[in-house]
């Protein structure tokens, strides 16, 4: 077992502001869409995901306010002008997906390519399929482009594996679903 000795000689003392963390502040980007109201998220990280976030919201008809200095996001949406992302703006960010629900909601519709981003392994995207399907919607998984479209309803939904995007996803396709979604 090894072991890591600090002698100091002095007391350790000051303040270190801490960062907003990617995984709350991308999803809670995503999410700004169910609403025309505007969202102001504090603490969020000055990251390239974050911005490649923003961009892709703003494809949607979302206006942005960043303050990198104070770490702060207003995002408002009165209209979603689009349904679509483009495959460069896909690519830059995995997280991109997470629109769809959003969108789903919002407008009954949605449309991506396949996402990119982190080269981590195969990550599945039928559990989101699966979701979708049970709260009404219609998809279709072709190679270059995967489609949803529906009015949605609020269901019982038993994902098939432990998926904490795809849990994000439907979540936020639920909020405007009518019914109770379980």
């Amino acid at each position: 077992m090894s072991s890591l000795v600090i002698q100091g000689g002095r007391a350790i003392s000051g303040v270190h502001a801490v960062s907003g963390n990617k995984n709350a502040a991308l999803p809670m980007i995503a999410a700004a869409l169910l609403t025309s109201e505007p969202v102001t998220l504090e603490n969020v990280p000055d990251i390239a995901d974050v911005a490649s976030m923003l961009d892709a919201a703003k494809t949607f008809g979302a206006r942005i306010v960043r303050d990198c200095a104070a770490g702060t996001v207003t995002l408002v949406t009165p209209k979603i002008r689009s349904v679509r992302i483009s495959r460069e703006l896909a690519a830059r960010t995995r997280t991109s997906f997470l629109f769809a629900g959003p969108l789903l909601a919002r407008t009954g519709r949605a449309s991506f390519p396949p996402p990119g981003g982190d080269a981590i392994g195969h990550r599945r995207l039928d559990t989101h399929f699966a979701g979708f399907r049970a709260l009404g919607a219609k998809t279709v998984a072709g190679r270059k482009t995967l489609r949803f479209k529906g009015a949605l309803q609020g269901s019982h939904i038993l994902l098939d594996e432990a998926s904490v995007t795809a849990t994000e996803n439907l979540l936020m396709a639920s909020v405007l679903a009518k019914g109770r979604t379980e």
